[in-house]
């Protein structure tokens, strides 16, 4: 008899179906494997392995898909296995991805890969608060047995679209998963997949949307079947984010965290202009004797969300939260670790990401995960960190003062406007 706890055998594998509408109210449940893949290093080569050995069905989900060397390579891993007869679908972002028309697209295009887009972009000069509604979440789910999830967009860790190529990788992290909550995943993606491919031919809402899925007859999915083998210990969760049911539940489960928190809160996060209440429970945390530790952006990527950032600075410091800025390359990290709980996703901590964007994050309870996502933190802190002095900060030139209190004000009458109920 195996311990409890103690990973199942991997011969005896078990399945599930679902219902295709099935609820995507995360719950936390054992028997998972989470891999921790740190950057694009870690997460390209994995992702282009699954991909290889896929034989059924590919899902990608993905905000930005670059026509650079990983774009491609990852497309031609697409493309291969859509050739040996892999149903393959590609969901990307009107915003994100507005162009394509490049190298990517016609390998995938040309191997019969099924391709949608997510509010497809119409007017690029149009003020209207639908258009800040994005598709912001990573996630990849293969043949109903494997998931990804993370922040990595299908973008080269060397290659930024607005600033050119990079000394040195971007800094991100995202999950692999076995387990049960693969077919929560898997319900996910092809909920979403049947859904926007319905809206997208209904209203032709882009030409190159429609081309694009001429191809490919829309099918009601009845059912979703996914592996749910026990392959771990691990208690994980998929949280899920939008804009009808579940529009809080990211942010919620950050502040349950930090407010049973005992030890330590460390937070990564490439965009960082959290409510009242998120802050509140950060200073909350400091005086019950918790270590608050922020990792965040130190160059100036977004100048808006840099600045907005920035003008949180002194009343954490001032409570006592430790603000580290990574500065070797861009931090496009979402991950967290708050005593034996962390997460890893795709949801900053900023009103675009909690209030207004489909978002992915895998929530884990396991003291093994948190302390290998700490280590690989604080080696980033090692290496490109920058502590943040309250001293210092209070010295920093009047016209950055200037920038942080506008980009304060525009951002938080942006919350204001956005946060009207909207469906999809």
């Amino acid at each position: 008899m195996q311990p409890p706890g103690a990973a199942q055998p991997l011969n005896d594998q078990q399945y599930v179906t679902l219902p295709w509408y099935e609820s995507l109210r995360p719950v936390m449940r054992g028997g998972h494997e989470v891999l921790l893949l740190d950057s694009g290093a870690e997460f390209f080569p994995a992702l282009e392995a699954a991909i290889n050995e896929a034989t059924q069905l590919i899902f990608l989900e993905t905000y930005i898909f670059e026509d650079d060397r990983t774009g491609q390579r990852i497309a031609s891993a697409l493309a291969a296995a859509a050739q040996r007869g892999v149903r393959v679908h590609v969901l990307v972002d009107g915003f994100g991805t507005q162009r394509q028309d490049g190298q990517w697209y016609r390998i995938i295009r040309e191997a019969g890969v099924a391709i949608e887009t997510f509010r497809p972009e119409r007017n690029r000069f149009a003020l209207n608060r639908r258009r800040l509604r994005r598709l912001h979440r990573k996630l990849a789910v293969i043949d109903g047995r494997m998931t990804f999830v993370g922040g990595l967009n299908i973008l080269d860790d060397y290659n930024d679209p607005n600033h050119g190529e990079l000394e040195f990788p971007r800094l991100d992290y995202a999950v692999r998963v076995r387990g049960p909550l693969v077919a929560h995943a898997h319900v996910a993606a092809a909920r979403l997949w049947w859904e926007l491919s319905v809206i997208n031919r209904s209203l032709r809402r882009a030409a190159a949307a429609a081309a694009g899925s001429t191809r490919h007859r829309v099918h009601l999915p009845e059912s979703v079947d996914s592996e749910v083998t026990p392959v771990g210990t691990m208690r994980a969760a998929l949280v899920l984010r939008d804009n009808i049911r579940f529009r809080r539940t990211i942010g919620r489960a950050y502040l349950k965290a930090i407010g049973r928190s005992r030890r330590e809160v460390l937070i990564a996060c490439a965009y960082f202009f959290p409510g009242a209440r998120f802050r509140r429970a950060l200073l909350l945390a400091v005086r019950r004797g918790v270590r608050v530790r922020l990792l965040l952006q130190g160059r100036v990527e977004y100048k808006l969300q840099h600045y907005a950032s920035q003008a949180l600075y002194e009343e954490l410091l001032r409570g006592g939260v430790e603000i580290i800025e990574y500065r070797r390359s861009f931090l496009h990290a979402k991950a967290a670790v708050i005593d034996d709980w962390a997460t890893v996703g795709s949801s900053n901590i900023d009103p675009f990401s909690l209030l207004l964007a489909r978002e992915a994050n895998v929530m884990v309870r396991d003291a093994g995960f948190a302390r290998q996502l700490r280590g690989r933190i604080e080696e980033a802190i090692g290496v490109g960190g920058v502590p943040v002095v309250l001293q210092n900060h209070e010295r920093r030139p009047w016209p950055v003062r200037l920038m942080n209190k506008i980009a304060f004000v525009i951002l938080r009458i942006g919350v204001a406007l956005a946060r009207t109920p909207e469906r999809r």
